[in-house]
C-alpha cells in the first residue's frame, strides 16, 4: 500500500470530465472531489459518467474500503448542468424518462449500490440532483455553511434523481412535501435536525472530520459493512419475514470472512481486532 495518494489516470483523454474531477486513493480510502467550482460543481453528462465509473471501481477494488465524496469551492454540487444542453423545443415522448433512467437515476443507484461505505462531505450548496447525491450516501457530514435545496419547483419541474424515493425514507412524507413544494434553502443545522445530516462541523473542520471518519471505516470489517448497508437500504422496501431471511443469509455469508473470524478470536483473546477487509 503506497504512502502517498495514487492519482487516477483515465485512458479516455477526450472526456473533459477528467479535468473536472479529482480522484486519489490513500490508506484504502478513495477520495472523489468534484472540481468545477465556477459552476458550483454542476454535473455534465460526462462528469456524471466519470463519477459512476469511479464508484464502480471503488466497489470492485479490494484495496478500497471507504469512499469520500466532496466538492471544491462554494458548492458541493448544484445538480445537473442544464446549460450544457438547452432544449430547442419540447422533447419527444419518452426522451425525458429515458434520459433520467440512463443518467441521474443511474448515478444515485451507483451510490446506493456501492459495496463500500460512502461519506458525503458537503462543503457548500447541494441543490437538486446534488442534494440527492448527498442524501444517497451512507453518512453525511456538512460544513456549517452548507445549504440543501430541492430546487425543482423553482424551475417548474418534478423532483427527480431519486428524491421522492430517498427523502420520505429519511424524513417522512410530510417533511418531504414541505421541502419539495416550497424549494426553500435548508441550512446545515436544519438538515441535521431533520436527520438528513449526521454531523455539522465548522467549515474549516470538514476535511479533517471526513478524514477521521473514513479512516475508521477503512479499518473496519469491510464485508460486514457491505452486508449491513445492503440490509439497511432494503429494509424499508420489504416485509419482516423477508428482512429476517436476508439478515440470516447475510450473517451466514459474513461468518465465512477472515474479518469475522478475526473479530471472534480477538474477543476471546481480549485484544483489539485487526480487520483487513477480507
Amino acid at each position: 500500500m503506497p504512502d502517498s495518494p495514487r492519482e487516477s489516470v483515465s485512458s479516455q483523454a477526450a472526456i473533459p470530465a477528467d479535468s473536472w474531477i479529482q480522484h486519489a486513493t490513500d490508506n484504502q480510502v478513495a477520495r472523489i472531489t468534484l472540481n468545477r467550482p465556477e459552476t458550483l460543481n454542476a454535473l455534465t453528462p460526462d462528469l456524471r459518467e466519470r463519477l459512476i465509473a469511479l464508484l464502480a471501481d471503488a466497489s470492485a477494488d479490494p484495496d478500497v474500503r471507504a469512499v469520500v465524496l466532496t466538492g471544491t469551492g462554494r458548492g458541493f454540487c448544484a445538480g445537473a448542468d442544464l446549460r450544457t444542453a438547452a432544449p430547442a423545443g419540447p422533447p419527444a415522448p419518452g426522451d425525458v424518462a429515458r434520459t433520467l433512467r440512463r443518467g441521474a437515476q443511474r448515478l444515485i443507484a451507483a451510490v446506493l449500490d456501492c459495496e463500500k461505505p460512502v461519506i458525503a462531505a458537503v462543503n457548500g450548496t447541494a441543490a437538486g440532483l446534488g442534494a440527492h447525491l448527498a442524501f444517497a450516501c451512507d453518512l453525511v457530514l456538512a460544513a456549517r455553511s452548507a445549504r440543501f435545496i430541492e430546487v425543482f419547483v423553482r424551475r417548474g419541474l418534478v423532483p427527480d434523481a431519486g428524491g421522492a424515493y430517498l427523502l420520505p425514507r429519511l424524513v417522512g412524507p410530510q417533511r418531504t412535501k414541505e421541502l419539495m413544494f416550497f424549494g426553500d434553502a435548508l441550512t446545515a443545522a436544519g438538515a441535521e435536525r431533520l436527520g438528513l445530516v449526521n454531523r455539522v462541523v465548522p467549515d474549516e473542520d470538514l476535511a479533517r472530520t471526513a478524514h477521521e471518519w473514513s479512516a475508521r471505516l477503512a479499518t473496519a470489517p469491510t464485508r460486514a459493512l457491505t452486508l449491513t448497508k445492503q440490509l439497511v437500504n432494503a429494509s424499508l422496501d420489504t416485509d419482516r419475514a423477508a428482512a429476517f431471511a436476508a439478515e440470516a443469509t447475510a450473517q451466514e455469508l459474513n461468518m465465512a470472512t477472515q474479518d469475522a473470524q478475526e473479530g471472534l478470536a480477538a474477543f476471546a483473546a481480549r485484544r483489539s481486532p485487526e480487520f483487513r477487509g477480507r
